[in-house]
């Protein structure tokens, strides 16, 4: 099941938080919509979810509007707030009861799905508690519990493992990746390891804008531009001669050495083209031996605060 966000705004006084954006996220897809506090991350989820009109455009959910289809939307998602709204007071079973209820399950299957949720959750060994009782991490399991209690085919999720401690977000993590084979997810996040973990596509936002949208590959592709080689030599006459050497190959852009390490080069390949080549031939010609020939990568959080600092 597709969404197809077009040209949303939503506007607070003078203030955008959300400013004339465009995406769409296809079935099956999981999309970590990712960016600072404030970037307008929530603000959009909650206007896909049907929480929140917007000022401008719209979002179609399988071709239905959030304008005039809002009931029929409301029970394609399953929806994870970032606050997780719960009733402390309620034991945890009697709480997925009244959820699946209030989302439409059939009486008939109140029961079985329950019984699917405490499974997929891991909720087994505090099920009976209630969910005052219960740490962070099963209070945000719980949380998953009633957002998937229908079984929507879109799941909209807003920071699922804040608060976690570092195996309750393997876990979680780990569920997310087995329900994106079945159902289109997005996933909002500012921690930069969770959407590489989980997701197949990227959405940057700042200040209310998209400004990148890709597979975490293809962004560091787009950002890095141009080959990074870290070069090592051993062997050689001197630094002065192998750099110069380097330097003069038709192919390099730009070269420098690495403080403190003899012989060791950072070079930048000219644009679509590669050094490697040129770097191995070079060292055959010298007798020099080529002890490190690494491409350097780009990373996310590079990547991630080039895009979100202004």
């Amino acid at each position: 099941m597709s969404i197809l966000v077009e040209n949303l705004t939503k506007k607070y006084g003078s203030q955008r938080a959300v400013d004339n954006i465009t995406f769409e996220v296809k079935t099956g897809e999981i999309v970590g919509f990712l960016g600072p506090n404030g970037a307008g991350k929530t603000t959009t989820m909650k206007i896909i979810t049907c929480f929140m009109a917007p000022t401008d455009g719209d979002v179609k959910v399988n071709g239905l509007s959030i304008h005039n289809n809002q009931d029929d939307i409301k029970k394609k998602i399953g929806y994870l707030p970032e606050s997780n709204p719960l009733y402390n007071e309620m034991p945890v079973l009697e709480y997925l009861e009244y959820a699946a209820k209030l989302n439409g399950v059939p009486a008939s299957k109140v029961q079985e799905r329950i019984i699917e949720m405490v499974r997929l959750t891991g909720l087994n060994s505090e099920k009976h508690k209630n969910i005052g009782e219960l740490s962070k991490g099963f209070k945000q399991r719980v949380g998953l519990a009633q957002a998937m209690i229908h079984d929507p085919e879109i799941l909209i999720l807003d920071e699922p493992t804040t608060g976690l401690d570092p195996n309750q977000i393997v876990e979680i993590r780990k569920l997310i990746r087995e329900l994106g084979r079945e159902k289109t997810v997005i996933l909002s996040t500012h921690i930069l390891p969770e959407v590489e973990a989980v997701a197949d596509r990227i959405l940057i936002i700042n200040q209310g804008k998209i400004v990148a949208d890709g597979t975490a590959a293809n962004l560091r592709k787009q950002a890095q531009g141009v080959e990074v080689l870290r070069v090592q030599i051993s062997e050689a006459e001197n630094s002065n001669t192998v750099f110069n050497e380097l330097k003069n190959l038709e192919t390099v852009a730009m070269i420098d050495p690495v403080p403190e390490e003899e012989n060791t080069f950072l070079i930048n390949s000219k644009e679509n083209v590669s050094s490697k080549k040129n770097i191995f031939n070079l060292c055959v010609k010298n007798n020099w031996v080529l002890t490190e020939l690494t491409p350097l990568e780009t990373k996310l959080e590079d990547i991630f605060r080039e895009l979100t600092t202004n």
